[in-house]
């Protein structure tokens, strides 16, 4: 009596190894957990992208924020005029180009995102102690060398 051969697995799709699937799955995957603790605080993800891109900043352009953010610049307008009328941020002229909006915290965002700050650090935290084989000093060196060289020729903002 001969022994059935075991079943042949499938082969693998090529999305399940796709780099840019990966990670960008992955991102949504581990940012999902933290959103639904922004949700839990009544602050919505753009939101937190703009306290988040302004923290350690002495302002930057509606632009480059929209950059930051991921968000398209019209979009990002209208999210600001909420922001600033929430006392979230401020506009201001550039003192160098009159022409330069220039996008900061307020008092009231920096209290807000230090909040959030705390948070997040501890999301990112408990995400790397799930993963004890990642180094987090050399995938978030990787990811910043990605995002410079493939950054080239974008239009940077301030």
């Amino acid at each position: 009596m001969t022994t059935p051969a075991p079943p042949e697995e499938p082969a693998p799709r090529f999305i399940d190894d796709y780099l840019l699937y990966l990670m960008a799955r992955a991102s949504h995957l581990i940012s999902g957990e933290f959103h639904e603790q922004l949700r839990r605080k009544h602050v919505s993800v753009p939101v937190w992208r703009v306290l988040a891109g302004l923290v350690g900043s002495k302002g930057e352009t509606v632009t480059g924020l929209a950059e930051i953010c991921l968000l398209q610049q019209p979009t990002m307008t209208k999210l600001l005029d909420r922001m600033v009328r929430d006392g979230l941020v401020q506009r201001a002229q550039d003192g160098r180009d009159r022409r330069v909006v220039r996008i900061a915290l307020t008092p009231r965002g920096e209290g807000l995102v230090k909040e959030l700050l705390v948070a997040a650090r501890q999301h990112e935290a408990e995400v790397l102690a799930r993963h004890p084989e990642a180094e987090a000093i050399a995938l978030k060196s990787l990811l910043r060398a990605i995002l410079a060289r493939h950054g080239k020729g974008r239009r940077k903002g301030g």
